[in-house]
């Protein structure tokens, strides 16, 4: 198929050391900031759905539904511009703190840029379960949002260079499934504090928040540096040192010369995100883009922002509608763990594809079924066996994306990019990704409203067309050094045109 193939021998693949546990702990801890964002992510929606929650900061939704009982339209029961502004503003923040992480990461290190989004998410978290106005309540989403664009831009650079090429795949989406992990560990809480009377069970899930910001800042205190973050700041012994001991050997002399050189490239570099669009950099750009563009308008937002709302829409009870919530968490992180055990093994295009084939079936019976049931009108209901049938589906669904276009968002743009470009690439990646998913969150209840049943079939159409330029247009990456991912572009049928002769000197490999 177009754009496959490619396979990349050299002297890097024989870097002297191993996989060590110093790394492997390292990478486990510095992965530990995907959970607040996935925390959020499950949280939100959860939230949204309490009575309580709604009581206190958006009345009119429950007078609308008190007010319409037994005749409504089941699509627009919770079509409130406040209560998407209260989801949305959150990656609106991401989206403008993705471009100050990028300086952060670049000129202080990986590790302080993980700090300063850890506090600054525990701060937001306590202001939301403190909220008694709802302009507080999106003052401390904002702030969660600042925390989130932080931690996004930081952890992927920073797995993606400590970790081993073997297993850079399985290491790096380590991040996806720590934000897995955070999703459902927060559906399990609303599910819990649900249940609790006295109306402040919201205010608990909220504040929770603020466990895995804590767990993130103190794990940024601790970790190492990356040895190519080091070396940017031109301490070579130390960087030497720290490259010594993650690889767990003394004689990593070729492994560290790479480094150097592509430091001392990237330092000739005074504006990355300028440079970043000169035409050698055009592969890179065009998929640091492209890959979060499609991630959003796969649909999944509707699931993970607003399972619990989704599913009382379709006649789910309270309960009911958060314990789905809860099942599709928890298939959504055991797939994940499919995807950590054979991205390094069958390779990210793969993945992509069949992923995209499954989440493309299920969307079009999740149209038909809700189409059938629902029709225009948006009045009827389903029985058990039909609801079971319909979270099946969903489950599925969410089973394609955690093993595909979840994690590979993620780790496929974080090391397309060479050093000189790498957190210019991340930050259009995190931005890119946060304009889409607030757009997402923005209207998708509107949309919901007015498209009905066929705004499956609306993300269905692109779930298709990411396909299709997946199979063109992707490469394989799988065991190809960082260094010299160059090599990879040249030998693709599309973009070789891109990359000038001179981009392949001193990489010591060559293309089979």
């Amino acid at each position: 198929m177009a754009g496959g193939g490619v396979v990349v021998h050299g002297g890097s693949q024989n870097y002297k050391g191993g996989v060590t546990t110093f790394v492997v702990f390292a990478c486990i801890v510095a992965a530990m900031g995907g959970l607040i964002f996935g925390y959020d992510l499950g949280i939100s929606g959860g939230v949204t759905s309490m009575e309580d929650f709604l009581n206190k900061f958006f009345p009119s939704i429950e007078r609308k539904k008190e007010r319409e009982s037994g005749h409504d339209n089941a699509y627009c029961k919770f079509d409130n511009y406040l209560l998407t502004l209260f989801t949305s503003s959150l990656y609106l923040a991401a989206l403008v703190a993705s471009f100050f992480a990028s300086a952060v990461t670049r000129v202080f290190g990986r590790k302080p840029a993980m700090f300063f989004g850890g506090s600054v998410f525990l701060i937001g978290s306590i202001l939301n379960a403190v909220a008694q106005n709802i302009a507080l309540l999106i003052v401390g989403r904002l702030l969660l949002g600042v925390g989130v664009g932080f931690g996004n831009q930081s952890v992927p650079v920073y797995l993606s260079e400590m970790a081993p090429t073997k297993i850079r795949g399985a290491l790096n989406m380590g991040f996806q499934m720590a934000i897995t992990i955070g999703i459902l560990v927060a559906n399990l809480v609303n599910y819990g504090t649900n249940k609790i009377s006295g109306g402040w069970g919201w205010r608990l899930s909220l504040g929770l928040a603020g466990v895995p910001a804590i767990l993130m800042t103190v794990g940024a205190i601790f970790l190492p540096e990356t040895p190519n973050s080091i070396i940017e700041r031109g301490n070579l012994d130390k960087a030497k040192t720290m490259l010594q001991k993650i690889r767990g050997a003394d004689e990593v002399d070729e492994e560290f010369q790479d480094l150097i050189d592509a430091s001392e490239t990237a330092k000739k570099v005074k504006h990355p995100l300028r440079n970043i669009i000169q035409r050698k950099y055009r592969p890179e750009l065009v998929m640091c883009c492209l890959i979060p563009f499609f991630l959003q308008l796969t649909g999944i937002n509707v699931i993970t922002f607003y399972a619990p709302v989704l599913f009382k829409t379709l006649g789910f009870g309270d309960n009911s509608s958060l314990m789905s919530a809860v099942i599709t968490g928890t298939v959504n992180v055991l797939a994940t763990l499919v995807s950590i055990f054979t991205v390094d093994k069958f390779g990210r295009r793969i993945l992509f594809l069949e992923g995209g084939v499954q989440m493309l079936l299920c969307l079009i019976a999740v149209a038909v079924m809700i189409g059938a049931k629902f029709g225009t009108s948006g009045q009827g209901s389903f029985s058990d066996s039909e609801a079971d049938l319909l979270l099946f589906f969903i489950c599925a669904y969410v089973a394609a994306f955690a093993w595909s276009w979840g994690p590979l968002g993620w780790l496929v743009p974080s090391e397309i990019c060479p050093l000189e470009i790498r957190p210019a690439g991340q930050a259009i990646n995190v931005s890119v990704g946060m304009l889409f998913t607030f757009f997402i969150a923005e209207i998708f209840l509107t949309l919901l409203c007015h498209m009905k049943f066929c705004l499956f079939f609306f993300f269905a159409f692109f779930v298709v067309i990411m396909t299709i330029s997946v199979a063109f247009f992707v490469p394989e990456t799988k065991n190809v050094p960082i260094e010299e991912m160059n090599r990879v572009w040249k030998a693709h049928w599309f973009w070789k045109r891109y990359i000038p002769d001179e981009a392949l000197n001193n990489t010591g490999a060559h293309v089979a």
